[in-house]
């Protein structure tokens, strides 16, 4: 009995200890490049991601253009929308205040979205275009109010005359409050119009005016994005060819950028926002601008003349469509061209005269189907004709198999496209199961982008947890092995407003004062710091590591550097040790690295707006010789750098 309790002892104890595993890295031949724009970020104005969000403007319905004017504002006294001899032709509503006199006060509150976030101690640049028929200056009173309806912030600017002008004034918070009201009182008896009421923070990123939040900025340049797309996915088609994304209307002036409305604004019957509109403030210049401060190759989408086919049947016919073609024409031209040429002088007058060296344009989303084939093939031609050194990237539908996937990929193939766009929102398991996806794709097609993806844990209602982290980052092993093939891929979508949020998961969370990197962000930043230069060929038991032992793998050669990055995933429950050798080294010896990590032991783990639970560490590895012999803990992410 006492022998058998020995043995089971020693059963037990082996299976405790971690599983031996043999690597090897064949330094001397790298297998493919890697892109340096392949791992980046896909903007779309969903969950208040633009207006609310990354777009700093913290006034609501400024310009009193939505349906309903004064949604976003509560008038007080005698308050009246007008349209007569308006301040800027394509936004013509404003509003008149008028105190007669009888009433105390007169004037608006505006609440922001979901409240105004201001900070003590910072200051907000507030501006209004108004004018006044009375003979005398009327005097205005700005006001931060608070959520306790306390105001603890009055500065009074002056109107006079009967011409539009622009007004400012900087205000300095004397409080900190996530929601905060904006309160106009017109404190002169008699008349003021006022339009285009703005408040920004002076903070924002790179200090511009009609700036972006300069945290949510910080959060995309600390990714170091190769590329970034935008304005979107399925706002670019619209609810209808009426609503679709046209970006002719978001350049020139911030204060005539027409309203449009928003295509998430009624999707979600559970969450409706009736107030989710496109004041285009953020428009395809500050895109363009935003890619250029990031350092990532801009990928504007353009609309190919369909409305989203989830929505609507709305279809441009053929004989239509050379207006959307020659939108994209323009875009072009808008990036790039002359200061001489119509759109390069526009881009010009917005203070940018020289080239946005745009490289990539988007055609269509997610359409499918013989409607999208035959216009992307005529989009497809006229930019070769006259742009052939501008990359095309076309889509093979919402879904990642099924019969609009295998019906566009060898339309994709016909046209010739540079890039086909994969969509793909599955569950952990199937990211775990699909890190091989791309090793027998065809070398000599078009090339992936992995345009939206996301893990989706829907037994956790598809938290951002570490479990779709950790599937996320074991199946982007596959991208990097396969390079030859993937030039560019973006998690999606990017932002949400936990207070008016459709969509989920999402990169990154914030409020109206502060911001929540997600696991799934801590990926994207490990790939993108990491991705190297040139695919390195690593075996195990001559395999390539996609889920072998719950094992991922992938090896890259950073070329200026000569450093060897290596990305290793353990999805097992189990410490896992690994022994990797490195062939082709001749002479040279590894002397030192390190390795940057995630791990928790806890699948459903999240980060919050109060705790990031889960954030990269850094630790030293040692390296012996020509080898490197490492103990992966169980359920981690880790990036090993070796010199």
């Amino acid at each position: 009995m006492r022998k058998l309790t020995a043995l089971f002892a020693l059963s037990l104890a082996l299976s405790m200890q971690a599983q031996q595993h043999v690597m090897t890295v064949d330094v001397s031949k790298p297998t493919a490049k890697i892109q340096p724009e392949m791992y980046g970020i896909f903007f779309e104005d969903i969950n208040f991601g633009a207006d609310g969000g990354l777009y700093a403007e913290l006034v609501k319905n400024r310009s009193f253009e939505f349906p309903q004017p004064f949604v976003g504002w509560v008038p007080f006294g005698n308050v009246t929308v007008q349209d007569a001899d308006p301040c800027f032709d394509r936004n013509p509503h404003y509003v008149r205040v008028v105190n007669d006199g009888r009433l105390l006060r007169a004037g608006l509150d505006n609440e922001g979205y979901r409240g105004i976030g201001v900070k003590q101690g910072e200051e907000y640049r507030f501006s209004v275009y108004a004018r006044t028929p009375d003979a005398k200056p009327m005097k205005l009173s700005i006001e931060l109010v608070n959520s306790n309806a306390q105001n603890l912030l009055k500065k009074e600017i002056e109107v006079s005359g009967n011409n539009w002008q622009k007004l400012t004034a900087v205000l300095k918070s004397p409080f900190t409050d996530a929601h905060a009201r904006l309160r106009i009182v017109l404190e002169t008896r008699g008349t003021v119009d006022m339009d285009h009421i703005s408040l920004f923070p002076v903070n924002t990123w790179k200090g511009r005016e009609n700036g972006l939040r300069a945290d949510l900025a910080q959060a995309l340049y600390d990714l170091n994005p190769g590329v970034f797309r935008f304005p979107g996915g399925c706002i670019i088609e619209g609810n209808s060819l009426e609503t679709r994304y046209q970006w002719k209307n978001s350049v020139g002036p911030v204060e005539n950028r027409p309203l449009n409305e928003n295509r998430w604004n009624y999707t979600f019957k559970h969450k409706a926002f009736p107030d989710y509109f496109q004041t285009l403030g953020l428009g395809y210049f500050e895109y363009f601008l935003l890619s250029e401060d990031l350092g990532a190759e801009p990928l504007p989408v353009i609309s190919c003349g369909l409305s989203c086919q989830y929505e609507s049947n709305e279809v441009v016919p053929m004989n239509e469509l050379d207006p959307y073609i020659q939108d994209a024409l323009d875009l072009i031209e808008f990036a790039n061209g002359p200061v001489t040429s119509k759109w390069g002088k526009v881009r010009a007058d917005m203070g940018h005269p020289e080239s946005f060296n745009l490289k990539m344009i988007g055609i269509g989303n997610e359409q499918w189907d013989k409607v999208y084939v035959e216009r992307l093939e005529a989009f497809t031609k006229a930019i070769r004709a006259k742009y052939p050194d501008v990359k095309v990237v076309g889509s093979s539908g919402p879904s990642a198999s099924g019969d609009k996937f295998d019906y566009l990929w060898p339309e994709m193939k016909r046209i010739g496209v540079d890039l086909v766009d994969e969509h793909y929102y599955m569950n952990p398991d199937w990211f775990f199961g699909n890190a091989s996806r791309y090793d027998n794709y065809d070398r000599k097609g078009p090339k992936v982008f992995a345009g939206e993806y996301a893990s989706h844990d829907h037994s956790t209602k598809k938290d951002n947890n570490f479990l779709a982290a950790l599937s996320e980052a074991a199946f982007m092993t596959g991208l990097e092995r396969n390079a030859d093939v993937v030039h560019l891929a973006t998690y999606a979508p990017l932002f949400a407003h936990v207070d008016a949020w459709q969509w989920n998961p999402d990169l990154i969370w914030f409020d109206n004062l502060r911001m929540m990197r997600t696991p799934n962000y801590y990926v994207q930043q490990m790939y993108g710091m990491n991705a190297g230069t040139d695919v390195l060929s690593l075996k195990m038991d001559g395999k390539a590591v996609a889920g072998q032992d719950s094992l991922y793998a992938t090896a890259a050669l950073n070329a200026p550097t000569g450093e060897i990055i290596l990305k290793l995933v353990n999805a097992s429950s189990k410490p896992a040790d690994v022994q990797i050798d490195f062939n082709g080294l001749k002479k040279r010896q590894l002397v030192a690295g390190s390795c940057t990590y995630l791990q928790n032991d806890n699948w459903r783990t999240v980060n919050t707006l109060d705790q990031e639970a889960i954030v990269p560490r850094v630790r030293p590895v040692q390296v012996e010789g020509q080898s490197l012999k490492l103990k992966l803990e169980p359920r981690s992410f880790g990036v090993y750098r070796i010199q």
